[in-house]
């Protein structure tokens, strides 16, 4: 659910989650959450040897991963329920190699009755030179 936390403290209370995650989310244990909160997320990624395809490049499905949970967790720092992803978007600018840093920004664009947008973008840390930019749109209205 929602959380109200900002910087630190929202960064623990993601960090927590990713931790404790024996599914899915436990792909993104070698992700630093830097920091969020009012429909935001930043975090960090060294390209490891987890993340690369044959060739040593950062594998365009994790890419699209990032770009899912790291969206996911700047709705998740707005008081609403994380929704379900209806549509998912990346664009490959660049590309990042095995060692190299990147950090990832994502932020809400809108928020309405049922839909929320947000836009997320990967950077190299050394130049920031944009490496993805995506969009995703997650619906909302959800009863528990």
């Amino acid at each position: 659910m929602g959380t109200r936390k900002k910087g630190l403290d929202f960064a623990k209370h993601i960090s927590e989650i990713i931790a404790k995650s024996s599914g899915f989310e436990s792909h993104l244990k070698k992700v630093t959450i830097l920091g969020g909160g009012d429909g935001t997320c930043q975090a960090e990624l060294k390209v490891d040897a987890d993340h690369v395809n044959p060739y040593n490049g950062l594998h365009g499905g994790y890419i699209v991963t990032l770009v899912d949970m790291i969206t996911t967790y700047a709705l998740m720092s707005k008081p609403c329920h994380p929704g379900v992803s209806v549509d998912i978007n990346v664009n490959y600018l660049n590309g990042a190699r095995l060692g190299d840093e990147v950090v990832i920004e994502a932020n809400i664009s809108k928020i309405g009755k049922y839909l929320a947008f947000i836009e997320c973008t990967l950077r190299h840390k050394k130049d920031d030179t944009v490496i993805a930019k995506g969009t995703h749109m997650k619906y909302v209205q959800i009863k528990d």
